[in-house]
């Protein structure tokens, strides 16, 4: 009887299974996905500079919190096909996804803190100022 009961007893204390500690949210998925277009609109820029479709696509630096980004993303998606570019269908299938998920499943976990259009146009380099009297 006591052979049986200490596996039981070390699995219980060796503790809970690693997993997640919660599933993801409407917010976090929007975010990571908006982080995975954008580097892998990146990515296809360094990649295909010189494929004539590409080069022409909209620019895809997003921001969650600007309203423009529907608009950005719909534009995205209804951009003329690349039919030599397999990477630029993915691209425009994780946009769809995207803008779907922020349309539909998540419109009310959306909070819009700008709808400046000409900020997703240009990234704005992100610096980190000091504060004073330090360097």
């Amino acid at each position: 009887m006591k052979s049986r009961l200490l596996p039981v007893l070390l699995l219980l204390l060796a503790g809970p299974p690693v997993t997640q500690p919660a599933p993801p949210t409407c917010y976090s998925r929007m975010l990571s996905l908006s982080r995975e277009v954008t580097g892998d609109f990146q990515n296809l820029q360094a990649v295909e500079p010189s494929e004539p479709c590409v080069r022409y696509l909209p620019t895809l630096y997003l921001d969650i919190h600007n309203y423009c980004v529907l608009a950005k993303l719909r534009d995205f998606v209804a951009s003329p096909q690349c039919w030599k570019v397999a990477q630029v269908d993915a691209l425009k299938d994780k946009v769809r996804k995207l803008y779907t998920i922020m349309n539909s499943f998540c419109r009310r976990d959306l909070v819009f803190l700008s709808d400046d259009c000409n900020a997703l146009e240009y990234p704005i380099p992100v610096t980190m100022v000091l504060p004073d009297g330090q360097r």
